[in-house]
Formats: structure tokens, sequence, C-alpha cells
């Protein structure tokens, strides 16, 4: 029995229909010796975010790449467990099959071609598709962030906030069921990081696209998704409803902020110290 599933895991019951996507017992190597994903399970129903919180190195990235098929890219293997998407197991699947599948990441950093114009990256977006739809889907893009109609240049002259935005706009060309998204607040302002946010939980209630959130502002994390999980050292110690984790006393003193007087100084705390508290 899994650290989490100690605690009383309440992990998402949203139907009767299995989650879209299921993680169970992965474990993950990078160069065959250094195992970063340690027996990790999490499931993403239809339909819903779901936030993956932890400190730097906890493997979050690491499991984003797990599903998207981006480990051999850096050496690195599932070596154990199983990942399914729709009922379909994708271990071993190349990743631009699992593009094709429904699944598309938008990796920590945007990544954008810079030396390519806005609307040149976002029908790199849609490289796997062959339909007549392309172009109504850029339009549907832009109401979503009309800044990028306006921005005509090369895409290396935009602003941090603008760049994360065309990186979003173009997993939507792939037209995606489930988007991994990787710090999509890293560098930015605090209000163009509630902006993203916004767009964010709009794209989920308004065209129903699952997404599961990796994301250091666990507070603004929390405030869009259902559910969350916290990992530790490349397993999950904790999850919960997002009301749930939000008023855990653990999570408040680690991830967002402390509580009240009695908080304490996270520099001086070691992470033993956390999961021996969560096991």
């Amino acid at each position: 029995m899994s650290e989490a599933a100690a605690l009383g895991s309440t992990a998402p019951q949203a139907t009767a229909e299995p989650p879209l996507l299921e993680v169970n017992n992965i474990e993950v190597v990078y160069n065959d010796v250094i195992l970063v994903l340690r027996g990790l399970s999490l499931a993403v129903p239809k339909g819903r975010i779901v936030a993956l919180l932890g400190a730097n190195g906890a493997g979050k990235s690491t499991t984003l790449k797990a599903i998207s098929g981006l480990l051999k890219s850096e050496e690195g293997e599932v070596t154990r467990g199983d990942i399914r998407f729709a009922g379909e197991r994708l271990n071993g699947i190349e990743a631009h099959r699992i593009v094709r599948k429904g699944i598309f990441q938008v990796m920590e950093g945007r990544r954008i071609v810079a030396d390519m114009t806005c609307l040149e990256n976002l029908r790199l977006g849609a490289f796997t598709r062959n339909d007549s739809g392309v172009k109504s889907d850029i339009e549907m893009v832009y109401s979503y962030f009309p800044r990028l109609k306006e921005r005509t240049g090369l895409a290396g002259y935009l602003s941090g906030g603008e760049q994360q935005m065309l990186a979003i706009g173009r997993a939507l060309m792939a037209r995606p069921k489930l988007i991994l998204m990787d710090e999509p607040s890293m560098g930015l302002s605090p209000l163009l990081v509630k902006e993203v946010f916004g767009i964010i939980r709009r794209l989920n209630e308004e065209l129903g696209i699952t997404i599961l959130l990796v994301e250091q502002n666990a507070r603004m994390a929390l405030s869009v998704a259902s559910f969350g999980y916290v990992m530790e050292q490349g397993k999950v110690v904790l999850d919960g409803t997002a009301e749930a984790l939000a008023n855990n006393e653990d999570v408040k003193e680690f991830y967002l902020g402390g509580h009240g007087a009695d908080r304490k100084s996270f520099r001086n705390l070691k992470s033993y110290k956390r999961r021996k508290r969560w096991l």
C-alpha cells in the first residue's frame, strides 16, 4: 500500500467511467542508474483539472515526460508499472504518436520556436492533423489570446507572458483531449499569472479539455484544480480534493506560505521532516 493510500487516499471519482489518464505504480530511471520516480500512481478524470504539486526535484516534470513519451530524449525510461490513456497502454509509444492520440505537453520554459512567427508556431502545433479546420482553430486561439493576432513579428520578441500564451495556443492547435502543463506561471508577473490561470480555467470549462497541471505556485494551482497530488522524492505522499489540500496544515506550511503565528521557515526545514509528517 502506498503512503497516500495509507492516509486514506481520496483519488478522484468524478464519474463511474474509468479515468482518462491512469498512471499505475511507475518507476523511471535515467541513464540506467538514477531512479527518479519510485512507484508513482495518479489518476486524471475526463474533463477535470488535476494539480501535481511538490518542491524542485520531486519528479513532477519527469512524470509529465513519462506520460508524453519524451523520456527517451533525456536517456530516461519507464522501467516498471504502466501508463494508460483512455484505456490504452502508452508505455513505449513514440511521442509523436502520443500527440496523435490526444495528449500534448506544454513544456516548462515555453519552448516556442523563436525564429518563427506566432502564426507559424500555431500552424506547427497542428502538424499531426490533415483536416481542413486549421484556419478556424487559429481564429479560436486568437479569441482566447487576442494579443497573439496583433503580433506579426518573430515569436522570440514576444514578452514572457505572450510566449506562454503562444505555447498554450500551439497546444490547442493539436485538438488535445489532455494537456500536460509544466510550470505555466514560471517567470511571469503576478498580474500575468492571474490572466494565464484564468484562461486555463476557461479552456477546461468551455472546451472541456482535461488538464494535468504541474505548478510551483500551489495556491494558484489549487484555485483552478478540482483535485491534487503532492509529490516528494519521486512518489505521491498526499492527495485529496483541492479544497482539502488548501486547508491541510502541512500543505499550508510547506507550499502555501505558512499558517499564522506558528509559521516556520521553509529554509530551515529538511525534506524528510515533511515526509515524516505525511507518512
